[in-house]
């Protein structure tokens, strides 16, 4: 398979990197790690996410990455809404347990979680939750991105998060306080 750009001033033709070679990339991205969750018609669901990004500050709009084979991919597909639940420090057996193969009603026995505005779960002490109305999909390669507007922010601001970062996770409250020394 070869890629082309968009653009037509590009005109040669240039192969894409392995999945491996760009999973080695990917490793070197450190991002914060979130449970997204929600509560629609076939009920609760969540999963463990690095893949988020801000889109648009008006309106608030976030985008997160869920690919297709996920067994939870058809909960989300046919839900309307959910919550992104960045994590702390705290919280790696969140992680490891909604980033695994949990059952879901497991998934939500660990941590304590309440009922956003949107009615998904949220976690209570969580670094931040935005709660989000789904606005558009996209379908890429083999995931499938979500445009979702923020309706509701709870955050903590004494929080730290949590990263993932060279398969493994590290805190945002060590590099902060490394940086306020200097």
């Amino acid at each position: 398979m070869t890629i082309t750009a968009i653009k037509n001033a590009v005109t040669e033709v240039l192969p894409p990197v392995t999945p491996e070679a760009y999973r080695q990339g990917m490793s070197s991205l450190a991002a914060a790690v979130n449970v997204v969750t929600t509560n629609g018609p076939e009920g609760r669901a969540g999963f463990t996410a690095t893949a988020v990004c801000s889109v648009s500050d008006n309106p608030a709009t976030l985008l997160v990455c869920l690919n297709r084979s996920a067994s939870v991919h058809q909960v989300f597909k046919n839900s309307t809404h959910l919550v992104i639940n960045t994590l702390t420090s705290q919280h790696q057996s969140i992680s490891n347990t909604f980033g695994g193969k949990a059952p879901m009603n497991e998934r939500f026995q660990i941590g304590e979680w309440v009922e956003s505005t949107t009615g998904c779960p949220r976690l209570a002490d969580a670094a931040v939750s935005f709660d989000c109305i789904i606005t558009d999909v996209k379908s890429v390669a083999t995931h499938d991105v979500l445009f979702c507007q923020v309706v509701d922010i709870t955050q903590d601001p004494e929080a730290d998060a949590l990263l993932y970062y060279q398969r493994g996770y590290h805190s945002a409250a060590i590099t902060a306080r490394l940086s306020q020394r200097v």
